[in-house]
């Protein structure tokens, strides 16, 4: 049986009938995670953002999941109630923080933080949101809030975090955002909760002012960033950890180390796929995991 075929099975049995894999996206311009295509049909998605400017791209692409709630407010560590959104040139930079202009004005991409409106919104907590919609878990955590993801995250308390089985972030290196959580502060955090950094891919675009750039640059105007003939230098970066599963993950059920091990798979994460088969096999005797445990070899040793 291939890993396709595996996941189908394991997402159609009853255990995740009756309680599916809950896909929490902040953030949801453009399109919804491609990532979770392959279960997305057995999936609960949960999607926010209140740029509408592009969330209709999201609600087009969704169509696959197994229940899909789209939630069009913003999402804050706070209770419920109306705070400023900054609604910027680019809907992909609208953020509840303002932007630092100072910061952004040395770079390339400074240009597509500017303000054009600063809305009333009404804004929800995580928690409440989750309770909205009964949902008390969330397996795979995805922000890109502009500069929130971290306080976002911690909301969900300490609780829901540790059974939090993949947790992906989009946090910022220079100062794009007034009070952001940054990437710094994120690693220090994640270095003390249960996960290991699964991933990390830096991205940036050119160091050079927007003072320069208007004036001798002009005919670059409206054209992509890379066009310019700089070196790139880091501004953001996208971040992935997976959970532990250590040896007192008591807490973690029968359907964690299964979702966990499909989780694995979809990240290419092969080696971690088989330490989580072993160790479900050793704490639940189900003969599932043999099946997985072989999955897994047979996946690592393609790739020897």
């Amino acid at each position: 049986m291939d890993s396709g075929n595996i996941i189908d099975t394991i997402l159609g049995s009853d255990l995740f009938v009756e309680n599916p894999p809950v896909l929490l996206d902040i953030g949801a311009s453009g399109e919804i995670h491609a990532k979770w295509k392959p279960i997305a049909a057995h999936s609960i998605c949960i999607a926010f953002d209140a740029d509408d400017r592009e969330f209709c791209c999201a609600v087009d692409v969704s169509k696959g999941f197994k229940k899909l709630y789209l939630f069009n407010s913003l999402v804050a560590d706070a209770q419920e109630g109306l705070a400023s959104f900054f609604l910027t040139k680019s809907p992909f930079c609208s953020s509840l923080l303002e932007p630092n202009h100072e910061g952004l004005s040395h770079y390339n991409f400074g240009d597509l933080f500017e303000v054009g409106k600063v809305a009333q919104m009404k804004t929800v907590s995580l928690s409440q949101a989750l309770a909205q919609i009964g949902v008390d878990k969330v397996d795979w955590f995805k922000t890109d809030s502009q500069g929130t993801d971290l306080r976002l995250f911690t909301s969900m308390g300490a609780v829901a975090i540790s059974k939090t089985l993949v947790a992906e972030f989009e946090p910022g290196i220079v100062d794009g955002y007034k009070g952001e959580d940054k990437l710094h502060a994120l690693m220090g955090y994640m270095d003390t909760q249960p996960f290991w950094m699964n991933d990390i891919k830096i991205c940036g675009t050119q160091r050079i002012s927007q003072h320069a750039l208007h004036k001798q640059f002009a005919g670059y105007n409206g054209k992509p960033v890379h066009a310019l003939p700089f070196r790139t230098s880091p501004c953001w970066a996208e971040v992935s950890y997976l959970n532990k599963f250590g040896i007192h993950a008591s807490h973690l059920e029968l359907r964690d180390y299964l979702l966990g091990w499909i989780f694995a798979l979809i990240e290419g994460q092969h080696g971690f796929s088989l330490d989580i088969a072993l160790q479900g096999a050793e704490r639940f005797h189900e003969k599932v995991f043999e099946i997985l445990i072989q999955c897994s070899m047979g996946l690592v040793s393609r790739n020897v």
